[in-house]
């Protein structure tokens, strides 16, 4: 009888594993194009940040305040925090990666600085503010001298959805803005609407 049980456990944890193990894995470039459930994904990532980055760095807008800025501020460019990129689409999207890409692009571009903002920011100060007590008197980083920020760089993300017997399509709308801090004036305006994708799905057989 014991043999017979620990036969019947052995078979049952065999299957389990079997019907966990991965069928398999292949390794695709990463610009490579994959679409298996038709939601958002680094394709999508991809088209958006080229088109925002594109656009952000040809503004006739942004180089004439960068030229104004620069000449009456001893050849400093323009700072630049990022805010809030807010989804307000039916599914989740990261989008830190969005603003994360075009930060990278448009710092390695030279057009603009940038200045952390959220949680890194609130970790800085709080390192500074540990040195003032724990550091030495030359080393410790100063309070009160961070660079302030000339602009903020927020965005958007929605979409649509349309259904229709087995087809759904699902639309996304992009958008980012550089707003003045300080006036709240907008210098540039950058959107991506390009995104369209129709799904259908095999009918059930009953």
């Amino acid at each position: 009888m014991k043999k017979v049980l620990l036969l019947v456990v052995c078979l049952a944890a065999f299957f389990m594993l079997s019907a966990c193990a991965t069928s398999g894995v292949a390794r695709v470039s990463a610009d490579t194009q994959v679409d298996l459930s038709g939601r958002w994904n680094d394709t999508d990532i991809r088209t958006v940040c080229d088109t925002l980055i594109t656009d952000a760095l040809a503004s006739p807008r942004i180089d004439g305040y960068i030229k104004d800025f620069s000449g009456s501020h001893g050849g400093e460019l323009p700072t630049v925090i990022v805010g809030r990129f807010r989804n307000t689409s039916s599914e989740h999207i990261d989008t830190t990666i969005i603003s994360g890409i075009m930060r990278t692009a448009i710092i390695n571009s030279g057009k603009l600085e940038f200045v952390e903002g959220g949680d890194t920011r609130e970790e800085l100060r709080a390192e500074r503010q540990d040195q003032q007590g724990n550091a030495s008197e030359e080393s410790a980083a100063m309070l009160a001298n961070e660079t302030g920020a000339n602009f903020m760089l927020t965005g958007e993300v929605s979409s649509t959805v349309d259904k229709a017997g087995n087809t759904t399509v699902r639309s996304y709308f992009v958008k980012a803005t550089m707003t003045n801090v300080e006036t709240n004036r907008i210098l540039w305006e950058g959107s991506n609407n390009e995104i369209k994708k129709v799904i259908t799905q095999a009918k059930t057989r009953l």
